[in-house]
């Protein structure tokens, strides 16, 4: 068989065909039994197993393919052995492969999210599956030639290579959720059309971060403490550049940046090993607690100014406005730059739309604020907000310091024939809570996008 036969195979219905290595197997009588259940493994239905059998390590025990075997059907075409040619002419062709599982948003620059019933499987999310906002193509970098130049106001100038950077700095690690200030908003594209990619709720993921503290960067190239002091900034500027030669470019706060309790990071590592291409290698910021756009990847200088970064995406986007501004009437310098999101919850599980057999439903998802502040409750409504009840929240590894997720979950009776109109919303330490709608909220761009999340499934008889 070829690919695309293999593809035309997506569900029970067309019966649920995949590979592995050379081989074809027809899985559908086996979806229903699948332990971790039917919708992930439609997730490889028409495809390869092998990206997804790698995100969980009970698919390499032998027995599991022995269990395949039973379900084989046929083997891949010789040719399909064969790579496609590189298209040279196109800046995005050195780009680099990326799990089949992502949802991609766009494919030039590439954007994509986990889909949600694998985005709570665990707490760390897995590097194959995190979620990716790129702007422009990736670049290629040499790790033996690579340099970061480090500049302060009027002190000295540091050029640092990968090794220095590892060796100089002790390492520091941290726990921290990064979401995309437009992460759900096609539900803001529901109330009135916005200008951006479309995002579900999956471009938000958490990671455990290791690298060198900012902090000790500047203050090694001779930025003191007492220069965090009124309105400086520190302007980070990536290796990713558009047709021009302009650099993706952001700022932070320099007060942030020079904070031990910030724990801003030039990272290196990602849960565990080095940065992977789509994420940043060899080296990224990574701005725990604020929008996902400060945290600038391919990192290539660091500069303490007395402005905030120049840049288009600091100075023309990434900001909200009131729902009555239209793209004739903004005025971009009118407004902040994003830097702390608001408290955001989303249900992964179940899926809009679904049907859910009768007795008792578990429902699952994941809480978040902006600026450390912990989610201490998510309350869930199975009836439209009008009663509720508290879901648990899951284990967390860094309990107080708040800059990662909480994931929860709520057993509750599904009783058969029922529709089920379930709401979530999160509350976080200092007691700020989520909207109740959109259309408050609605800004011409899309972002900030935060109002109680829906999802409405039926219980069979």
């Amino acid at each position: 068989y070829t690919r695309a036969e293999v593809a035309q195979h997506r569900s029970p219905s067309e019966r649920v065909w995949v590979t592995y290595g050379t081989e074809v197997f027809d899985v559908t009588d086996f979806v229903e039994l699948h332990p971790g259940g039917a919708d992930k493994i439609l997730l490889a239905a028409g495809g390869a197993l092998e990206p997804f059998w790698a995100l969980y390590a009970v698919h390499s025990q032998p027995h599991v393919l022995e269990l395949l075997r039973d379900y084989k059907v046929g083997e891949l075409s010789p040719e399909e052995a064969a790579p496609p040619p590189a298209d040279t002419g196109d800046p995005f062709a050195g780009d680099p492969p990326r799990h089949p599982a992502l949802r991609v948003n766009s494919l030039k620059p590439f954007n994509a999210e986990p889909p949600p019933e694998l985005l709570t499987q665990s707490f760390l999310t897995p590097n194959e599956l995190f979620f990716t906002r790129n702007h422009l193509p990736v670049p290629a970098v040499e790790p033996g030639s690579y340099r970061l130049r480090v500049q302060g106001p009027g002190g000295r100038a540091l050029s640092l290579s990968l090794a220095e950077l590892r060796q100089r700095f002790p390492k520091h690690e941290v726990t921290a959720t990064l979401q995309c200030a437009g992460n759900r908003r096609s539900e803001m594209s529901r109330v009135r059309p916005v200008k951006g990619l479309a995002w579900d709720i999956g471009a938000i993921s958490t990671a455990r971060w290791g690298g060198a503290r900012l902090r000790d960067v500047l203050l090694a190239a001779g930025v003191g403490d007492s220069a965090g002091d009124g309105e400086w900034h520190v302007c980070f500027e990536g290796l990713d550049a558009d047709a021009s030669g302009t650099p993706y470019g952001a700022s932070i706060p320099l007060r942030r940046a020079l904070s031990a309790e910030a724990e801003v990071l030039l990272a290196y590592e990602m849960n565990g090993r080095e940065l992977p291409r789509d994420h940043g290698f060899p080296v990224r910021v990574v701005v725990p607690g604020v929008v996902g756009a400060r945290s600038v990847k391919w990192l290539r200088s660091v500069a303490v100014s007395p402005a905030e970064s120049p840049s288009h995406w600091q100075q023309k986007d990434y900001k909200g406005f009131c729902p009555s501004v239209d793209w004739d009437s903004v005025d971009f310098g009118a407004a902040p730059a994003i830097q702390e999101l608001p408290v955001q919850s989303a249900i992964t599980e179940p899926r809009p739309g679904a049907a859910v057999p009768a007795g008792e439903l578990t429902v699952k998802g994941y809480a978040w604020s902006g600026g450390g502040r912990e989610v201490v409750r998510v309350d869930v409504s199975l009836d439209g907000g009008r009663t509720w009840r508290v879901a648990e929240l899951g284990p967390r590894p860094e309990r107080g310091r708040g800059w990662a997720w909480a994931l929860w979950e709520l057993r509750a009776a599904a009783p058969a024939g029922a529709r089920l109109d379930i709401v979530c919303k999160a509350v976080d330490r200092s007691y700020n809570v989520q909207p109740d709608s959109v259309a408050p909220i609605w800004n011409l761009r899309g972002v900030l996008s935060n109002a109680w999340h829906r999802v409405s499934v039926t219980v069979t008889r």
